[in-house]
């Protein structure tokens, strides 16, 4: 799916969640399995997503705030991207682990991007402003961003 430039570092940094969400909900119920799938998915969430929900919670969904009134489908998916990072959050703070809670993890993971690739990326690409692009690629990580692009 082609992505507008702005957007791409944050695109980028949802391959590895695809993979590692992908692999996870595959989790047999094995002790081994879910150590590695569950570690794999929470250090993805709480190390390399932290940012990336920052940006997404504090200017995304701000900016988005703006056009709720001329365009009806932007409250559903704030509120939609608002309950999907509480739902993730909630998981991964789990104490006790089972394939089926590893299993469920991966598919909230899973879920949630193709959520914000097929729904959110595209209305941010449709309502927001040029200035209000580039304020969530300055934003974005530095590691997802590419030496090559001309910003």
């Amino acid at each position: 799916m082609k992505r507008i430039e702005q957007l791409q570092p944050l695109s980028r940094e949802h391959h590895l969640g695809l993979v590692i969400s992908n692999h996870a909900k595959q989790c047999a119920n094995d002790v081994e399995q879910i150590a590695k799938h569950w570690t794999a998915l929470t250090d993805y969430i709480n190390h390399n997503m932290d940012n990336h929900f920052k940006v997404e919670d504090d200017l995304i969904l701000t900016t988005l705030a703006q056009y709720q009134q001329q365009h009806p489908k932007v409250a559903e998916v704030m509120q939609k991207l608002t309950e999907q990072h509480s739902q993730l959050y909630q998981l991964v703070t789990l104490d006790s682990l089972s394939a089926a809670q590893v299993r469920e993890l991966g598919t909230a993971l899973y879920d949630h991007i193709r959520f914000e690739e097929r729904e959110l990326f595209p209305l941010v690409e449709q309502l927001f402003s040029e200035q209000q692009l580039q304020a969530v690629y300055e934003a974005s990580s530095s590691n997802a961003k590419r030496i090559d692009e001309n910003r």
